[in-house]
């Protein structure tokens, strides 16, 4: 079942509500059968799932429900207000109105999200989103990803990752992962 703020996933005769955003509803709206990524978010007195159409878009979700004041259902928002690159971009360019356009962003909210993502999203000109998901390579992904939980920051991994897979130093995740951290150390 299919509504533009949720939908139904059934497994095993259960059926789970996954709340979605405009831009998720949008990529499956039409679509048989879709494959969605979750993200589980657990408060003292409630457990919800949220799904997305790509990882890019839970990636940001993820991201922005770390920031102070923005909740589940603002992120959501947000997100159905505006593609996962615009998001960036609007990070990027510290571009206030963008997210003051979001019904209940103010001023005070949308530059605080700025300040908080600025350093967690690199977007400029041509770069990738987040996670280089367009590669089509899940070797550089997995390395990307392993490197972040490492503790290095998103952008300098994104432009290792791409020097490594340009100059074909590496295949396996371990040797993506060995050459990152020459690079980045």
């Amino acid at each position: 079942m299919k509504h533009p703020t949720y939908v139904v996933v059934e497994t095993g005769g259960v059926g789970y509500r996954l709340n979605i955003s405009l831009h998720t509803y949008a990529a499956i709206e039409k679509e048989e059968k879709a494959q969605l990524l979750t993200y589980l978010h657990v408060k003292e007195d409630i457990m919800a799932l949220y799904g997305f159409a790509d990882r890019a878009e839970r990636d940001i979700f993820e991201l922005l429900i770390k920031v102070n004041g923005i909740g589940t259902n603002t992120a959501r928002l947000i997100l159905s207000s505006m593609r996962p690159e615009e998001v960036q971009d609007a990070v990027a360019h510290e571009d206030v109105s963008s997210f003051k356009a979001v019904k209940g962003i103010g001023p005070k909210t949308a530059k605080r999200i700025i300040i908080d993502l600025k350093d967690k999203i690199d977007r400029t000109e041509g770069s990738e989103v987040l996670t280089n998901q367009s590669s089509g390579n899940t070797a550089s992904q997995e390395a990307f990803s392993a490197l972040i939980a490492l503790g290095f920051q998103q952008g300098q991994v994104r432009k290792a990752i791409q020097k490594i897979r340009q100059e074909q130093k590496a295949q396996t995740v371990e040797e993506y992962i060995k050459e990152g951290l020459k690079m980045l150390s």
